[in-house]
């Protein structure tokens, strides 16, 4: 084999890359969005010595609720989770039963659900009520937010580049969009005590939608 065939066969090595400098970084931003959806599980429950019995019981209860909630039409509706149980005496015997059923209410009209409550209060009990952005107001916020979180990181990183006194380039990023849990309030009441309706106190108020920007930035030579 020649000198030149032997030079042009054998691999010549890379050149190194000259890379700049780089630094990790991260910014936040978060907007409020409106709770201007409510959710509200209510509940019938009962006890007795025949699930038969239980179940006319609690079923007549549902029935009442989904009747009542039906004179609200902007009020979405429907049967939720069902469950009947035994209760034991001491030892494995069965002395009853006790059955519970949910209806599960949702709307954007808080003031008609504050009213619908009141009314379902006097024979039934409330399990949870909870108060959260309804998709398109997050999703909205969620933008906001992320234009807000992208526009902290370009600044955060500038002033670093300009304190080095170096240009800089953006060289990946990754944005996460979160929020804090919707407000929710727990309630065991004992609906069958109330003597009347009486609206139940509603207070939306906003859940913060943040977003987080990290990357890393490269300052070039």
């Amino acid at each position: 084999m020649s000198i030149l065939a032997l030079l042009l066969a054998t691999p010549v090595p890379a050149a190194p890359v000259d890379t700049g400098t780089t630094i990790d970084l991260a910014a936040e931003a978060s907007r409020p969005a409106a709770n201007d959806l409510a959710r509200a599980t209510v509940f019938a429950e009962a006890s007795g010595t025949t699930p038969g019995d239980l179940a006319t019981r609690v079923n007549g209860l549902i029935a009442a609720g989904l009747k009542t909630a039906r004179g609200y039409s902007n009020i979405k509706a429907q049967s939720g989770a069902t469950h009947t149980y035994p209760v034991y005496a001491k030892g494995s015997t069965i002395e009853g039963w006790r059955m519970r059923s949910d209806l599960t209410l949702e709307t954007g009209d808080t003031a008609a659900l504050s009213d619908l409550l009141g009314k379902l209060q006097t024979s039934m009990g409330i399990a949870n009520l909870m108060m959260l952005p309804a998709p398109e107001t997050r999703k909205k916020a969620e933008s906001e937010a992320m234009i807000d979180a992208i526009a902290a990181f370009k600044s955060r990183a500038k002033v670093i580049a300009d304190t080095l006194g170096k240009p800089y380039r953006i060289k990946h990023l990754v944005i996460n969009n979160g929020g804090q849990a919707p407000l929710t309030t727990m309630m065991r009441s004992a609906g069958l005590a109330a003597a009347q309706a009486t609206p139940m106190p509603i207070e939306a108020g906003d859940t913060q939608i943040s977003a987080t920007v990290a990357g890393q930035i490269e300052l070039l030579e």
